[in-house]
């Protein structure tokens, strides 16, 4: 009867057959359990039902199938944002792909056969059977391979059907354990082979199946494994499964950036579903709030990551029962080892669905974060486009605006007074550390953004945010981790945990109110660091004038305040987040020891082996969450803080549309009607009661400085607000030309025609009228020099004259022209004035020019306004404009200008006036490492490393001492064991077990401490390395060459500025600390290893080897991405800046889509460097992973063949799998550093460039004397070596005390030679004497202060007439007015 009990037992287990007549055997056999401990497998009678999992995928797979249509009824979240659509082109025959029939068939045909063998099994009898007996269990199995097959056949999948991988995979699971069973080969046993060959052959299948609906068009995709080319999409949009989960596609990018340094045409362009064009159409049509559009943009793909990251942590809480499960069957006589294999076994393949659910986890991950942040970035610079530009005011910065509107073309507000007052406010908050205004925080988001907060926003604020929704799945793991943490100790230990969750939720409470603290203290950083940001902003788009007024080191010592405030509540956050993070870690500490006293002391259990590691196990998962809670909690809070200033930022009016009138295309007409204007944000009116109207031809409007001529071209094109009365203009785009030209880092060709189609002739023409060919005659590529960003390369007069051709070129019928012709020479403007207001360029076009040479226009003007005080009065004017003719004088200077064109067409001008940004090559250069450490200073880095191998002994100590504790009761098989910590006295611990949980308490206690130590050490490192390199790199920049300031455009240096600045400021010290621990982890680790058995210190050599091979395959290809991403981010700050500064041009010309689609093209560019990075971090994660699951296998198999005791044994596996992990940290925290100090290379390079000489010459106090005579002998000038000499051999004497004028044609010399007088270019030959002192020798600071220039384009500051005047706060308020009044 016992062989008949058996027997039939087999036969469950093979075939989950149900016996029928022996009865009393099925009864004896009910179910005792799920899962047969002692032979780690499923329970024998519960095998039957396990059957109904695959049918049960089946059905879910044929109902998500059936109810596909009513996807489209669901919530919009849930469906694809964007998705591709197969392309109809009638001209082109359509290339069927054959390879998905192919495969289809070969899936259908495998299916098949799998459900004959079903088929068969059911009706076979089975001769290991002793009676008649009914294979009932065999019929579910038949089922589902049925349905699959019946699925299979109506779904006609030509993609791969990912979803029947479960129903593949559930099929091998069940039946692989019933294959292994030792004994007779029977012919059910065959089936079952069969089948699973069958489920593995259409797995295969179904991975080389393609991602892609064969039915779209494949032109511009790069196939798989092609040479990467930026005129192809990334391979993504066409890949098969199998390439998409182990990231293989990007092999080639890796063997380019193995062979030399890469560039922007070696990367692929973004994959269909990432390029922002298509994102920005879409995601500009979502109603509501920033969130709420976020959410529905990224929900499909918010939703896949919650639920991979559910996948991820219950694999990672799999792991302590396995090892209990794995130490249990060791401990236990009588359990074959091969239960102890079967649970290594089963803990490989939960460590390979983690990784392979890691790696697709990270892929929508990081799909999420880059179009949410590329989302941002274009709605933020949409709303740039169309917001009004608002100045902060109060009572008194209104009055001085106000009488000075023309201060600022487009409103003249002043942000930095308020700025100012706001920053002595937080300044002063600084000095109480635990206290927050929060009345005033509030009222900071409310004011308009700046040019810096923009540009925080921009670069700060949407990483916040876009980051948080790459880590949105901590808002799922790491509360459902505490939870299972807990849950699984109760499992373990029982009530005894209840006292560490007591632990656990008294810190929490805590916490909460610390947190409540850093809302707003972190908030005050960011209001700071905006102010900081402003200021930098300002110091460098008017580094120029600074050194020409000898006024930088004044205007940097504004600058490294605002740092310093910036600084000081950095600290104080940190602080915050160190003591936050101090209570988790405590908390963490104090969980075990609360537990192992309730489970020792109150309930009075002891402790084993099998029970310890696995709850330490639990207690560091537990330690890894709490830990992850101060990131959690700090990071969520910036984004919410972030996620606000953005939706204030999206909630600043826009500018108001005037009473838009269809009208055809030639009515021009403007009309005003007792119309009163302000400037945005200020409460008096700047214009005031105007009732004018603009009929075709010139309007000149004329009046004092300061009048509001400007105001009234503002208010015309609709930037100021409207106070009363009524505005009518037709609905079209209008030529705009400001005070200040406003022209583009691009060619003179690009800069006049604007984005307008080329028209030869028009534009001839306009050359012509503006007399801008004699100018281009001097150059060697003509029209098609690049000028550089804000006009480099051109005189004021130049820049005045493209300014004016591009808006003569436009189409525009109605033209503002704001005084363009006062840079020019008389001769030059009356040319101007007459070719182009009164020539065919000007016919049937309303030109509006605001002018104070009123006597050259007089004669063509059609109507002359004068504005005064605000207020507009109609002139008479004289002879109208048809009387004017062409004289014969103008046909001459076009044959001087050709003539001109011959002789001067040969001078050197380069081919661009800006460089290339510089780009390292290879890894990381040492002494960029060291530049740092040595910022952050020395000794703080030995501390640091000290405390850390503490730290380090006193996690290895813990468990050395749980295993002490575990093997010291005298039950224990291992009592004779020699015991480490015997010097501590400590008696047996099932006689008095209280003196080992004091023990265990204080090593609790110390490591918290010392946690808290490294903490506080930290953030004095970033403290000191931010302070000292960003002090460093203003210092160089302030005092660098005239030269770099000429050829770095101001977008770039900003860049470096606040992107690599905030870099530093953030977490490369963590990241020192990460690895620095890693390595005294890793050396630990292989210590112990290697002290149990020499197999273990092998092993160790051979997997550290992999990991290097694999990660010196990784590292070239992402510092390349990582410096190109760093590089293509300098013109996206370009665009921004540009953007700020001229605005109301590009308003005017109605132009707000071509600098939308210009800046996606840049986002596009910047964010696939990033996109292809974290591509390659995937397979970088996958090999790690995968290469981490297999060598823990290996291992634990190693530790089982060694014969070591249980304890021992756990410990080494602890040891070990800390060995696998510091490997692997190592690894990528290397890689992450190498990354990060791309930033501080960057900032490193500032501090290298070359200084302007500072002069040997102190000059005395009278130098220079009213008397003092300026001798220029033989003085030729060049900007650079390479460069035609803009000076040659220039002699001339100016007496002292006399005022001579300079004369010369438009771009003739005469700025350089003034700028020669402040030393700003040193003559290459012949010198410059001054009261006969050669000034390339003197003091150049003493030099600038003492001689006065004015510059051709005036800089203006924003802020009060007041600190216009005298910035540095020289003289009292009298001498201000004097000088006003002159």
């Amino acid at each position: 009867m016992e062989s008949l009990h058996y027997y039939t037992e087999q036969q469950w287990i093979l075939t989950g057959s149900i016996p029928i007549a022996n009865e009393s055997v099925a009864e004896r056999q009910a179910c005792a359990s799920f899962w047969d401990e002692r032979r780690a497998r499923f329970d024998p009678c519960i095998v039957p039902y396990l059957s109904i999992i695959p049918v049960a995928i089946v059905v879910l797979v044929l109902l998500g199938h059936l109810l596909q249509p009513l996807r489209a009824l669901g919530p919009k979240w849930t469906r694809p944002f964007v998705k591709e659509y197969p392309e109809s082109r009638e001209d082109e025959p359509t290339k069927k792909n054959r390879l998905p029939t192919i495969s289809l068939g070969i899936l259908l045909l495998v299916t098949l056969i799998g459900f004959v063998i079903r088929i068969v099994a059911v009706f076979y009898p089975d001769e290991r059977r002793l009676m008649t007996t009914i294979n009932a269990s065999s019929i579910l199995p038949a089922v589902a391979w049925g349905g699959a097959l019946f699925t299979l056949a109506l779904k006609a999948p030509k993609t791969a059907p990912a979803s029947m991988l479960a129903f593949y995979v559930a099929e091998i699971a069940l039946l692989t354990p019933g294959i292994f069973i030792a004994g007779t080969l029977h012919v059910q046993q065959i089936f079952e082979i069969i089948v699973v060959v069958v489920a593995l052959f259409a797995i295969f299948t179904i991975l080389c199946m393609p991602l892609r609906e064969p039915s779209f068009s494949t032109e511009g995709i790069s196939p798989a494994f092609s040479q990467p080319t930026s005129a192809l999409r990334s391979p993504e949009d066409n890949l098969t499964l199998l390439q998409f989960m182990t990231t293989s596609w990007m092999a080639p990018m890796i063997a380019v950036g193995l062979k030399r340094q890469m560039n922007d045409e070696d990367v692929w362009f973004l994959a269909y579903e990432f390029q922002h064009k298509k994102l920005h159409e879409r995601f500009r049509l979502l109603k509501g709030s920033v969130i709420r559009r976020l959410l529905s943009a990224n929900g499909i793909d918010i939703g896949i990551v919650l639920f991979l990251h559910l996948v991820e942590i219950f694999a990672e809480y799999a792991s302590p029962l396995l090892l209990q499960k794995l130490l249990w069957s060791m401990e236990t006589p009588g359990v074959p080892r091969s239960s102890a294999v079967t649970y290594a076994l089963i803990s490989l393949l939960v460590r390979l669905v983690y990784a392979q659910s890691d790696v697709i986890g990270l892929w929508y991950s990081r799909r999420v974060y880059e179009r949410s942040r590329g989302e941002m970035i274009m709605m933020l610079y949409e709303k740039t486009l169309s917001r009004k530009i608002i100045g902060d005011h109060d009572n008194k910065e209104s009055k001085d605006i106000a009488a000075g509107a023309d201060v600022s073309e487009v409103g003249g507000a002043s942000e930095a007074n308020g700025n100012n007052k706001k920053s002595k406010r937080n300044c002063r908050t600084c000095n109480i550390p635990f206290w927050s205004k929060k009345k005033d925080t509030a009222e900071e988001r409310k004011k308009a953004a700046s040019m810096g907060k923009i540009l925080n926003l921009m670069r700060g604020d949407v990483y916040e945010v876009a980051q948080r929704f790459w880590e949105v799945g901590l808002l799922v793991t790491v509360p459902l981790g505490i939870v299972l943490s807990i849950g699984l100790t109760w499992k373990l230990i029982g009530w005894p945990c209840l006292l560490g969750i007591a632990t656990v939720v008294v810190a929490q409470a805590i916490n909460a109110l610390i947190t409540r603290m850093l809302v707003g203290w972190e908030r005050q950083r960011r209001t700071n660091t905006d102010n900081r940001l402003q200021v930098t902003s300002q110091f460098v788009e008017a580094i120029r004038h600074l050194r020409w007024y000898g006024w930088q080191n004044e205007w940097l010592d504004q600058i490294l305040t605002a740092r310093q405030r910036e600084l000081n509540l950095r600290i104080i956050t940190n602080l915050w987040n160190a003591a936050i993070n101090f209570f988790n870690f405590f908390a963490a500490n104090m969980f075990p020891v609360a537990v192992l006293y309730a489970y020792t002391v109150l309930a009075g259990r002891p402790l084993s082996v099998n029970l310890i590691f696995p709850a330490l196990q639990l207690f560091n998962l537990l330690d890894s969450n709490l830990r992850q809670i101060p990131m959690w909690i700090t990071t969520f809070i910036n984004a919410y803080i972030a996620m606000g200033r953005i939706e204030d930022f999206m909630k600043e009016p826009n500018i108001q549309d005037a009473d838009v009138r269809g009208g055809e295309t030639g009515d021009n007409k403007l009309r005003l009607e007792k119309a009163s204007f302000a400037w945005p944000g200020m409460p008096q009116p700047v214009l005031k009661n105007i009732s004018l109207s603009f009929p075709s031809g010139v309007t000149v409007v004329c009046g004092k400085v300061g009048s509001g001529k400007t105001a009234l071209l503002q208010a015309l094109l609709g930037e100021l607000d409207t106070v009363d009365g009524d505005y009518e203009r037709p609905d079209q785009m209008v030529g705009y030309c400001a005070q200040t030209p406003w022209l583009q880092s691009m060619s003179i060709r690009d800069n006049i025609l604007f984005s307008t189609p080329y028209d030869e002739t028009r534009y001839k023409s306009v050359l012509e009228a503006c007399a801008l060919i004699p100018d281009l005659a001097n150059f060697k590529h003509g029209d098609l020099s690049n000028i550089g960003e804000n006009g480099i390369g051109l005189s004021g007069g130049q820049k005045a004259r493209v300014a004016l051709a591009r808006a003569f070129y436009s189409n525009a019928n109605i033209l503002f022209l704001d005084d363009p012709i006062s840079a020019l020479d008389h001769q030059t403007a009356e040319l101007i004035v007459r070719r182009c207001l009164t020539g065919p360029l000007a016919e049937g076009k309303t030109i509006v020019l605001v002018t104070h040479r009123v006597e050259l226009c007089r004669t063509i003007a059609e109507q002359l306004i004068e504005i005064e005080d605000g207020e507009a009065k109609v002139l008479p004017t004289s002879l109208p404009a048809s009387i004017l003719k062409t004289t014969d004088s103008e046909n001459q200077s076009e044959a001087e200008a050709e003539e001109a064109t011959q002789a001067q067409n040969e001078a050197a001008v380069p081919d661009k006036f800006i460089e290339d940004e510089h780009r390292a090559h290879g890894g990381v250069q040492v002494h960029v490492y060291w530049q740092y450490i040595k910022a952050s200073k020395l000794k703080l880095w030995a501390v640091l490393i000290v405390v850390m191998s503490i730290s380090r002994l006193v996690n290895v100590g813990r468990s050395w001492f749980l295993k002490e504790w575990g093997e010291g009761y005298k039950q224990s098989v291992q009592i004779e064991a020699v015991n480490p910590i015997q010097w501590l006295h400590l008696p047996a611990p099932d006689e008095n077990v209280r003196p080992w949980i004091f023990a265990f308490f204080i090593l609790g206690v110390i490591g918290a401490i010392i946690s808290f130590t490294g903490q506080c050490i930290v953030i004095l490192l970033v403290y000191f390395g931010g302070k000292r390199m960003f002090q460093e790199a203003m210092n160089k920049v302030s005092h660098a060459t005239f030269r770099f300031y000429d050829i770095t455009p101001v977008g770039r240096l900003m860049n470096r500025l606040t992107s690599d600045i905030g870099t530093v400021d953030g977490n490369i010290s963590v990241q020192f600390q990460i690895i620095a621990f890693g390595a005294i982890n890793w050396m630990f680790s292989l210590g112990v290893i290697a002290s149990v058995t020499p197999i273990f210190l092998v092993f160790s050599v051979l997997l550290t080897t992999s990991y290097v091979l694999i990660f010196r395959r990784f590292l070239p290809t992402s510092q390349s991405l990582r410096r190109l991403e760093m590089v293509s981010l300098s013109p996206l700050m370009s665009n921004f800046g540009a953007l700020v500064e001229g605005l109301a041009t590009v308003r005017a010309f109605r132009a707000q889509r071509r600098f939308q689609d210009r800046v996606i093209e840049v986002v596009d560019k910047f964010q696939k460097m990033d996109h292809f990075y974290w591509s390659l971090q995937e397979w970088l994660m996958y090999r790690f992973d995968t290469l981490s699951a297999i060598s823990s296998f290996l291992l634990t198999l190693l530790a089982l063949y060694t014969n070591v005791s249980p304890g021992l044994t756990a410990f080494v596996l602890i040891a070990a799998s800390n060995f696998v992990q510091a490997t692997h940290v190592l690894c990528r925290q290397y890689g992450q550093l190498q990354m990060e100090f791309v930033s501080v290379e960057r900032v490193v390079e500032l501090l290298e460039l070359e200084q302007e000489p500072e002069g040997d010459i102190k000059p005395p106090a009278w130098w220079p004397s009213l008397r003092s005579a300026v001798v220029f002998d033989d003085v030729t000038i060049r900007y650079a070596p390479h460069l035609d000499p803009s000076l040659s051999h220039i002699s001339l004497n100016i007496p002292g005390g006399s005022t001579t004028a300079i004369i010369g044609r438009t771009g003739s010399g005469k700025s350089t030679l003034a700028l020669s007088l402040l030393a700003t270019v040193r003559p290459e030959d012949g010198s410059i004497l001054i009261d006969g002192i050669n000034i390339a020798k003197v003091d150049t600071q003493a030099l600038r202060r003492r001689i006065t220039f004015l510059a051709q384009d005036p800089v203006l500051f924003p802020g009060s007439m007041r600190k216009n005047l005298d910035p540095l706060n020289e003289h009292s308020d009298e001498d201000c007015a004097a000088v006003l009044e002159r």
